[in-house]
């Protein structure tokens, strides 16, 4: 089943059992999907990354409007941000801790044989490749850093 059914079915559930917050989410993804299914170049079924990449991007944004609520006192914001980003997140593979990145990260800077800073963009690349959907880019980046530096 693709994902734009499964939102669609959760949508109707959330509907029926009044569910403002999830209902809220599950939009935002329903809205960000047809988005990506309608931009240039794009066919009408979207890869199982491009999903991803759109969870990832609606979290992302999430984060950081929590962020700015949360320095301007605006719990109210903060806490419909947070609700949502709970939503997305479950659509998404499970995260790895960020021992397995470390572990992973040593792994493949032995593989590919990096030595400083200066590998970074090889190692940077296989990284977000394989790892995409597990593990967040910033936490990525952060490791191969203090890993290489």
């Amino acid at each position: 089943m693709s994902l734009i059914t499964q939102i669609d079915q959760d949508i109707k559930q959330a509907m029926l059992a009044k569910q403002e917050a999830r209902l809220r989410g599950l939009r935002a993804i329903k809205s960000a999907l047809l988005l990506a299914r309608t931009e240039k170049g794009a066919s009408e079924d979207i890869s199982q990354e491009t999903e991803i990449k759109v969870l990832q991007r609606l979290i992302k944004q999430r984060k950081e409007s929590a962020d700015i609520y949360k320095t301007q006192n605006r719990e109210d914001l903060y806490k419909i941000e947070v609700e949502e980003m709970e939503v997305i997140e479950g659509f998404l593979p499970k995260q790895m801790e960020r021992a397995e990145v470390e572990a992973y990260l040593k792994d493949l800077i032995g593989r590919v044989g990096a030595t400083s800073v200066k590998d970074m963009g090889k190692i940077m690349g296989a990284a977000n490749k394989e790892l995409a959907g597990k593990a967040d880019g910033k936490t990525i980046s952060e490791l191969v850093k203090q890993l290489l530096g």
